[in-house]
């Protein structure tokens, strides 16, 4: 077996055996607004669910010699942000979201999908999504050492939005979900092969 010291790794051999071996990871579909009520959009497939309670999720931000995304930004700006889950049907988007476009420029626009209006956060959802998050900014922490850091932000979920033919009661159908993960480079997968083992008592 291989085995690697990471302080012996290059940035990118680091960053390939991670990705490649924590694997499917869950897309957050970030959308923020800037000061001046922009709205940006932008997938991050360095993001999880990490409290029940309060319900919490996080993503990281690469941040190379200082420059910040437009994801960064705006939630530190504004305190807020919205994550849409990545199905099938908007896979195709959510990768032209990836675009590098100049700060202010919106990837909604870009990637032809409708800025959907949130109720106790400014941030816009993606409205072709079946299910998107609210989401309050309760701490940012930084990680690595400059100039080139990953800045973690933590977001208090504060409202659900479910696509009703995805739900029943609070229980959600994943065939019907359809969610989509990251492998590594340019893969994708689906949730669509699942199996079930009884936890033991």
């Amino acid at each position: 077996m291989a085995t690697f010291a990471t302080t012996d790794l290059s940035y990118v051999d680091g960053y390939k055996l991670l990705t490649g071996l924590v694997v499917p990871r869950p897309i957050g579909w970030i959308g923020t607004v800037d000061a001046d009520g922009r709205p940006n959009l932008a997938p991050y497939s360095f993001f999880q669910a990490v409290a029940s309670h309060p319900p919490t999720v996080l993503y990281s931000v690469g941040v190379n010699d200082g420059d910040e995304k437009d994801s960064l930004i705006n939630a530190r700006a504004t305190g807020e942000f919205t994550c849409s889950i990545v199905g099938m049907e908007v896979a195709v988007g959510m990768n032209q979201t990836a675009a590098e476009l100049e700060h202010g420029e919106s990837e909604f626009d870009f990637a032809g999908l409708t800025p959907e209006p949130s109720i106790d956060v400014k941030a816009p959802r993606v409205a072709e999504a079946r299910a998107s998050f609210e989401c309050r900014v309760t701490q940012m922490v930084e990680l690595g050492n400059q100039p080139n850091i990953n800045v973690v932000v933590f977001g208090e979920v504060v409202r659900f939005h479910v696509d009703d033919e995805i739900l029943d009661g609070t229980r959600i159908d994943h065939a019907a979900l359809d969610a989509v993960g990251r492998m590594a480079g340019n893969g994708y997968a689906t949730t669509r092969d699942r199996f079930e083992l009884i936890r033991p008592q």
